[in-house]
């Protein structure tokens, strides 16, 4: 083989390693438990990874400009209460769900705002943002669960996260189309070539004629609808909105995002990765389950594994 033929193999496999970690994942599952890969238990680690990979659709889109957010698990957890008090109140789906997701990605704007004008770092800003809006959560909720009650309006509302079509769960519904929308803008879109532009380089952006900071806000009010439509979906599924929800979620979304491909540095990644890193770790978390592991030691695997991207991302970013 040839030493261009060596380097294009070496390449291809580096650009999906994701997905080849996920293929390896699944057979060291399958090969290790019977149970793993049954029908139902697919449809269940799609479910419990729909979440995790709404937000961290969203949370591309501001890494891609070389910025965090640390914000979208309190997000969920503030605009998850506002969905649930409103179908309690007996709002329909259709009104509650889009102005759940319009305050998301409002909250989202905020943060943007200070990041952009401001030109106070994205973690600072974000961090900030999680202290304020997990207080907000507390208060609106005055540290106690908000039942969506019983009600057409509820039953409605429920099925967003516990009802099922063709024997597929709704959320499952709901991820795919956050994909394909996402991907879509990203790839398909001059809103999309420009947040990989600022990602690449903010300076040149600016002199190419591009509104920065109109991406970075932008991106961040994607990031907090995102969060906000996965809140949705946890709070439908449990039947009431916790003030507590969404604790780590932040770190399990940009995990999702690393492991996937993005350059934490910006401007480099792909929304299918994005995908595939979050089933990575829908798929980890559920077979250590199946095999009866320890939470405290399904931590420390999860934690190895995200330092095993960063650390290839690193390599491949210097080696390029």
């Amino acid at each position: 083989m040839s030493a261009l033929a060596t380097h294009n193999v070496t390449r291809l496999l580096i650009d999906n390693k994701a997905f080849l970690a996920l293929a390896l994942l699944v057979a060291v599952s399958a090969g290790m438990s019977d149970n793993f890969l049954t029908l139902d238990n697919m449809l269940n680690v799609l479910r419990q990874t729909s979440i995790n990979a709404i937000i961290a659709m969203g949370v591309t889109f501001v890494i891609l400009t070389a910025g965090i957010d640390l914000s979208v698990g309190a997000v969920l957890a503030l605009t998850g209460a506002f969905a649930a008090a409103m179908t309690a109140s007996g709002l329909a789906p259709w009104l509650s769900v889009p102005g759940t997701v319009a305050a998301g990605a409002a909250l989202g704007a905020i943060s943007g705002l200070f990041v952009a004008y401001g030109r106070v770092q994205a973690f600072i800003v974000t961090l900030v943002a999680m202290t304020i809006l997990r207080g907000a959560a507390l208060v609106f909720t005055d540290g106690r669960p908000i039942a969506i009650g019983a009600s057409e309006a509820a039953d409605t509302f429920w099925q967003l996260g516990g009802g099922y079509w063709l024997g597929v769960p709704i959320p499952i519904y709901l991820m795919f189309f956050v994909f394909v929308l996402c991907w879509g803008v990203l790839h398909h879109t001059r809103f999309g070539r420009h947040v990989y532009a600022v990602g690449g380089g903010e300076k040149v952006a600016r002199l190419s004629g591009i509104n920065v900071n109109r991406i970075k806000i932008s991106v961040y009010a994607i990031s907090g609808a995102c969060a906000a439509l996965a809140g949705v979906v946890l709070t439908a599924r449990l039947g009431s909105a916790q003030p507590t929800a969404g604790t780590g979620y932040e770190l399990d979304a940009i995990a999702a995002v690393v492991i996937g491909g993005t350059s934490l540095m910006g401007g480099r990644g792909r929304i299918f990765g994005t995908l595939i890193g979050a089933l990575v770790i829908g798929v980890l978390n559920n077979a250590l389950n199946i095999m009866g592991v320890s939470s405290y030691y399904q931590m420390i695997a999860k934690g190895a594994v995200i330092l095993l991207a960063v650390l290839i991302d690193s390599r491949t970013k210097a080696s390029s």
